[in-house]
Parts: C-alpha cells; structure tokens; sequence
C-alpha cells in the first residue's frame, strides 16, 4: 500500500523506518484486530457483512471511494479493517486525503487505539506531513489527550499555520501543562513565519495559562501583544484578560480592563465581581453587582454562589437573608451548588434551622440518610427539621425503609403534628409509590395549607391518578388559592387525561393573576394544548410566551407524537433559525419523529451530527431511538449491529427497541437474542414479556407463550386494565374496561349494540380469532368504545369527541372509530399510548399504520 496525494500521485516504501515512532502502537493495533474478530462473530445467520475479505477484492479498484464513503457513514471498524486488508498491497494507492477523513472518523468517536493504528501507517510511508493531514493527526492526539504523539506530528509537519499552533498551545495547556504553553506561544511569535499572527482563540488560552501561574509579568506582555494586535475590543480576550490580572492579583489593572470595555457580557461582570470576592475586597464586589444588576445584566449561577459565599465572608447576616431572597426568585432556586453556598453561609452565622430547610430542599442527600443512622446509634433523638430534612432525602433515594420507620417515630413523639412533617411525609410516600398511605397521612392533617394540598395533587399525579389529582384541586379552590406550583401540577394531570377545559379554566385564572408569564406556567400550559392535540391554540401559546428550549421540545414531542416527521424536521431548523440551541431532549423527539414516518436516513442524519455540529452528547435514549427508527423500517440486522457497535453497553430499553421491532416483523430468532439480554437487566417489567409472548403467538409457538404466561402468574406481573377518558361539558368521565357500574350504561351499550349491527350489515369484519380476540382484550381493552358513545349521547350534534387511554388501539376498535365517524359525521380524536388518531369521515390520521395489530402483522 502506498499514500498519495490527488496531484501529483506519491508512492512511497511502506517499508521506510520511523525513529520517532514507538512499537506500542503496532502492538495496540494487532490487540484491536483481535477484538474486531471477536466483536464480528454473533449468532444470527442473515448478516449483510460476511467478512471482510470477501468484500476487498470489489473495492481495490478504487479503495479511496471506498473508505471515504465508510468514513461518511461513521463506519470506523469496517474502514480500518479493509485498510488492515489492503495494507500489504504496494500496488494500490492511499490518497492522503483518505488518511484525513479517517484521522477526523477517529476523533470524532474518541479512538484512541484506531487512531494510533492510522498514524503507524502514515509514519511507515510519509517522512513529513502535508498541512492537512498534519492539522487532522494534531488535532486528533490532543483531543485524546496524546501529547507525545502531538508534539511528534507538530514536528515532521512541512508547513504550519495559526490552526497547527493554536491546537498545540491549548493541549498544552489544557493538560496542566503552562508553562510549556506559553513558551509555544513565544516560539509561534519568533518561528511561526509571515502570517502567523495570534487571534481569539491564542490570548484567552494564553492569558489562562498566565494566570494559572500567577506570573504577572508575562501576563502584562502579552497585553501588550492584545494591543499590538488589534485584540482591544473583542470580549473573549479581555475576559481572559481581566481573569488573568484577578489570578495575579492585580484588582487596578483588572478593574482599568473591565472599565475600558466598549461592550461587556455576564462572563465580564462575573470575572470582576468573582475577582473583588477572592481578593478579599467584598464591598468592591458588592458594589459592582449592584451595578450589573441596574445595567440590565441577569445574575446567572456562578454569579449567585459567588455573591452568596461573599455574604458569609463579609459577615453580613442581613445581606445573606436578602440574597437568599433574591435567589429563590430566580430559576435558581433548585441548584444544589446554590443550596450547599447558602448551607455554608448559615452554619458560619449559626442559623442551623435555616441551614437545615435549605437542606431539605437539596435534590443529593445520601449524606443525610447516613447522618440520620449516625444519630440514631449514639441515641440522638431528632427534631422536626432533622426529620423532615431525612424524610424529604428518603423521598429522592427510594429509602422507604427508614422513611417508615421515622413515620412510626413521628406519631410516636407527636413530631407529626408539626405541619412541615407531615407534608414531607405525603411527598415521600407519593416518591415511593405508596399513594395511598400518603392520603392517609394528608386526611390526618386537620388544618392543611397551600403546600399540602399541591403535594397530594402531584402525588396522585405522578402515581397515574390525574382523575383522583383533578378532584383534589377543585376541592382545594373552595378554602384555598392555588399557587404557580399547584397550577402546573394539576396543568399536568390535565394534559395526562385529556381534560381541555379544565385547563383552559386554569389557563384563564393564570392570565388573570398576571402569571402566564413567568416561570414554568408558560409551557405547561403549551404541553396541555400538544397532548390534547389542540395544535392551533398550541402555537399561539407558543408565539405569546418566551420561547426557550423547552418550548421547541414540547412542540417537537408533539410532532413525533403524530407520526409528523416532515413537520418536526422543518421546527428544528426554524429552531436553529431563532439560534436556540438544541439538548438531548430535543434529538430523542426529532429521532422519535424519524422513526415513525420512516425517515431512516433524515433521523441517522441527525444522529450523526448531533456531536460534531450541536456538541450535544448522546445517551442511550438516543441509541434505542436509533435502534427503532432501524427496526421499524424492517432493517434488523442492521439495528442489531447498531448495537453490537455501540460505545456503552446497551440498556434494556435499546434491547426492548429491538424486540419491539421484531415483533413488528415476526423475526423469532432476534427477538430471542433481544429478550434475553432484556431479562438479564430487566425481569420484572410486564411489558417486555408481553411483546415477546406476541411475537410467539403469532409464529404459533403455542408452547413458548404458556410458559411466558405461568412465569408472568409467578411473578406476579399484572397488565394494567385499560382505561379511557372523556371530557364532556367541561367535565371528565372515566371508562374501565369490564366496568359497567356506569348511570348511562345501558344507553351506552345500547348505542354501541346499534353500531355493531350497522357494521355487520356493511360488510365490516370483526376479529373472529379467539385468539386475537383475547390479545386485543389484554393490550387494548376497548373502553375507548364506551368513551365515545358517551359523548356521543351527551354532546351537541357535530362537535367533535376527544378521548384519551391508558392502552394501544387495536384493529377492531380502530375500524369502529371510523365506521362512527362517518357514520354520525363527527371529528372523533383518540389518543392511545403511540399514536394521536384523528377519525373523519370513515379515515384516520394516522393512515391504518397507528393501531396494535396493523403493527404486528
């Protein structure tokens, strides 16, 4: 194998001698093919890739094109094995170009060991790199921490520019490394050559490193260097700037470059204010944020934990009771370095009650529960606050344990009593999923307040009991007014079980009250209008309210929801449009929206890019998305190798992906594998037993599904039975499945016996199968039937009936939406737990696709 550039073409001895290189990467490399071998040989028989070498012969022709496309499609193991493949052929060339591209593939997917592979090669042919490869092999080594290797490529590079420089400098300095950074920096003024001139990416590291070595003197050259330059004025480096003279000491000359600043950012104020605190001089600082603050500057979280420990420093109680005040105003508020700085400043006045309440509302409280069992073996006997404080910590660990025993210690002292206890104790109840104790302690509580009854509400809320959540709330309005906390809560129910006019009501008394601006309303109030499927007052929601990433997830999710791909790709870029930028949220619903419209390659697109271009990490949500939008287009093996080349090891979720897809497609074999990787982290989620004894029933392993199913009994796994929602006249009305204690019953049943015959008559077929029939029973249950004809009896003629259910649709109930709605002329909207259907006129939304058994067969 040779390397050789486009013009003119270089072949050169592959067997030429590097003296800078070392061995270990040779070694590094024949311990990776190994894993490659390894990693390659899995238990299905259907696999696109045999082996490599049956594929190299097609592809020698032109090898370039051939590892460039495998680049593009992020596929680093094949390209380094067919380049492995192809390493011994002196007569087929490698275009450095090539060598670019799979420097870049590998660090983009952080490859240390592949990395290492491609350089040996590169050493044994090239003596000195081009600017390009060398830039991409530099670049490479010092994101991977490799500076050894850096300095090496830095060295036999021919050519450098401002680029090869910049990267040097900041690895360096990035690995602690300063003072050897900043002496670069004089090499690159000395030997750099015409051209090669600092920018903004060369002072702030190099004023970093400065002052990380208090070393003013080098720090006041290189200001001179900023003004020489031209770099007066641009923020970044007076930033630094200022940071560098705080870090030396130097409050004048930081406080001469912060006043001399044609323009500031919080970064700007923060430096100062942060570099008045450190150096001792807290009114300075004060005084400053005070300046910030009339100068339309928002404090942002470093700016609060800073003014917060100057409180303690300075002394000022009364400052840092005003500043804590401040600070629960903002979205700061739940920010645990916020919480553990006024921790801090109260236990150094020596208010420890305060100190404990701002305890008991820190999200990370491991460290109470072992203070708790501490007090406890030494016979230390617990207040109210110490109480509460470890019940609230019980609360986010899932300690229900000691929660129970500190709840029999509380009565048995009469420490429940105190209203504070007792409220902790209804949230940890609700937390641990013990919803009913926790309306025992509530009815216990003979004179509640605002808090109580929030807490209950989002109890019930969150234990799936939005109805129950929804009654609560209308009881609470006759004695109470409710908080911004409470309306989001019940919003939230609201959203959950379809009841629109509940929360326009509360969207109504929000605008009254002046809130329907502030703080998270805004968008609960839009996720209620996207989960009721109102997409117009959606958008005007949207439009009136401050659009921040939360908002464009909602929107998004609700797109993805309906199958709408094409209409949540064209968000997105109105999102990046508006330059809000993107979080992991906003990939899992535009991956989601893929998957169900099949749009493979659109949502791999997006996958692909999500580090390089948004520098938005993945998760294993965005993995199992990947693996869905691979298994609902039918391609399995490919979703099975997706897998199998992850960088962390799969959850159960991304194996349920899996299996989901092969019960959609009836691949037996695969959803075996899938299985059983799911119950070896999983066994005791119903839903993954029942997606494989689905994909059994319908391959008619009758066997395999009555040993599911006495396993399922022997665990005790339960279905939850299917249940649908109404709302009619501004009022909800529940349907269980197998319920018939309904008033309206028999009109209800009637009108649907009348339907039945209508479709008989015109031909509709229902599910005949006993078989079928007892599977659509368990995954869909059929109350959205009752749902609808309740509407139906109970509402004007023409107005369009919304229902909401626990379950999936199945075929028969979805044939008789749309035989109802063209029957009766009414928009019939169902929303089951995948899909929004839309019934008008005998169609669907969703196009037949959306229902339990279109998705199995």
């Amino acid at each position: 194998m040779a390397v050789s550039a486009k013009t003119p073409p270089i072949s050169l001895n592959p067997d030429h001698p590097n003296p800078h290189f070392s061995k270990n990467p040779i070694l590094k490399t024949q311990n990776y093919s190994q894993t490659i071998s390894k990693n390659n040989q899995f238990s299905l028989k259907k696999r696109h890739h045999n082996s490599l070498s049956n594929s190299t012969s097609s592809f020698t022709a032109d090898p370039n094109s051939y590892l460039t496309q495998l680049c593009v499609q992020n596929e680093l193991n094949q390209a380094i094995n067919f380049l492995t493949s192809i390493g011994k052929e002196p007569q087929i060339d490698i275009e450095e170009e090539t060598f670019v591209y799979l420097v870049r593939l590998c660090e983009f997917k952080r490859a240390s060991e592949e990395g290492s592979l491609i350089y040996s090669m590169v050493s044994k042919l090239i003596t000195h790199l081009s600017l390009r490869l060398g830039n991409a092999l530099l670049s490479m080594f010092v994101r991977l921490g490799n500076l050894s290797d850096a300095w090496y490529v830095f060295g036999k590079m021919n050519e450098r520019d401002l680029f090869s420089w910049n990267v040097l400098i900041g690895g360096y300095a990035k690995k602690g490394f300063l003072d050897e950074s900043v002496e670069l920096y004089g090499r690159m003024l000395w030997l750099g050559g015409v051209g090669i001139r600092p920018d903004v990416y060369t002072f702030p590291c190099v004023l970093r490193a400065c002052g990380g070595l208090s070393n003013w003197e080098w720090g006041r050259e290189i200001h001179a260097h900023v003004l020489r330059f031209g770099f007066d004025s641009d923020v970044d480096v007076l930033n630094s700037l200022i940071t560098m003279y705080v870090k030396c000491g130097d409050l004048s000359g930081a406080r001469k470059a912060f006043d001399g600043m044609s323009r500031r950012d919080t970064i700007s104020w923060n430096a100062m204010i942060s570099g008045y605190f450190e150096n001792g001089e807290c009114l300075e600082g004060l005084r400053l944020f005070f300046s910030m603050m009339e100068s339309s500057f928002h404090p942002d979280l470093m700016t609060m934990t800073s003014l917060i420990s100057a409180c303690e420093d300075f002394g000022d109680q009364r400052l840092g009771i005003a500043v804590h005040g401040y600070a629960a105003k903002t979205e700061y508020r739940v920010e645990e370095s916020v919480g553990n700085s006024l921790i801090q400043m109260y236990s150094s006045f020596g208010k420890w009650n305060e100190a404990e309440k701002v305890f008991a509302r820190i999200e990370s409280k491991d460290v109470a529960i072992e203070t708790y069992k501490t007090m406890e073996i030494e016979g230390v006997e617990p207040d109210e606050v110490t109480v509460a404080s470890v019940l609230s910590a019980c609360a986010s660990t899932g300690s229900l344990d000691i929660g129970v025993k500190l709840h029999e210690f509380s009565k048995r002292t009469g420490l429940i009593g105190y209203l504070l206890v007792a409220n902790v104790l209804i949230d940890f109840y609700s937390k641990c999923k013990c919803i009913d104790k926790a309306l025992d302690v509530f009815h216990q509580i003979p004179d509640k307040n605002v808090i109580s009854w929030t807490t209950i509400i989002l109890g019930l809320r969150i234990n799936n009991r939005c109805f129950e959540s929804l009654i609560y709330f209308r009881q609470m309005k006759v004695t109470l007014n409710p908080n911004d906390v409470t309306l989001i809560s019940v919003l939230s129910a609201c959203a959950r079980v379809g009841a629109l006019m509940c929360g326009k009501e509360i969207h109504a008394h929000v605008l009254r009250s002046g809130l329907g601006f502030d703080g998270f309303l805004p968008n609960a109030l839009l996720d209620l209008y996207v989960r009721c499927g109102r997409m117009g007052p959606a958008m005007n929601q949207f439009k009136t309210q401050k659009r921040d990433i939360a908002s464009w997830n909602i929107l998004l999710t609700g797109h993805a929801q309906r199958g709408q791909g094409a209409l949540a790709t064209d968000l997105f870029r109105a999102m990046m449009m508006s330059e809000v930028r993107p979080d992991e949220i906003t990939f899992v619903a535009l991956l989601c929206a893929c998957s169900r419209s099949g749009m493979v390659s659109e949502g791999l697109t997006y996958f692909n890019s999500m580090e390089t271009e948004y520098s938005v990490s993945r998760n294993l949500k965005h993995y199992a998305c990947v693996v869905d939008l691979l298994g609902r287009a039918g391609e399995l093996d490919e979703a099975y190798d997706f897998i199998q080349r992850m960088p962390t090891k799969p959850d159960a979720a991304i194996w349920g992906a899996l299996l989901n897809a092969c019960r959609i497609h009836r691949n037996v074999e695969l959803g075996e594998v899938a299985a059983k990787n799911i119950f070896g982290m999983d066994n005791m989620s119903a839903g993954y037993y029942i997606l494989l004894c689905d994909l059994y029933s319908d391959s008619g392993k009758w066997d395999e599904v009555a040993k599911l199913r006495k396993m399922m009994r022997e665990m005790g796994l339960t279905i939850d039975p299917g249940c649908s929602w109404v709302e009619v006249k501004g009022k909800i009305h529940a349907f269980l499945c197998g319920d018939d204690s309904h008033p309206q019953i028999r009109e209800i049943s009637g009108i649907l016996e009348g339907f039945y015959e209508r479709m008989k008559v015109e031909g509709y077929v229902g599910v005949e199968n006993e078989v079928e029939a007892s599977k659509a029973d368990v995954f869909c249950g059929h109350s959205e039937r009752s749902a609808v004809a309740f509407g139906l009896i109970n509402s004007s003629p023409g107005m369009p009936i919304w229902v909401t259910k626990n379950l999936y649709m199945c075929e028969n109930c979805h044939n008789t939406m749309k035989f109802i709605s063209k029957a009766v002329r009414r928009e019939i909207s169902v929303r089951d737990t995948e899909h929004f259907h839309l019934f008008k006129d005998g169609s669907c939304s969703c196009g037949d696709e959306g229902y339990f058994e279109k998705e199995i067969t």
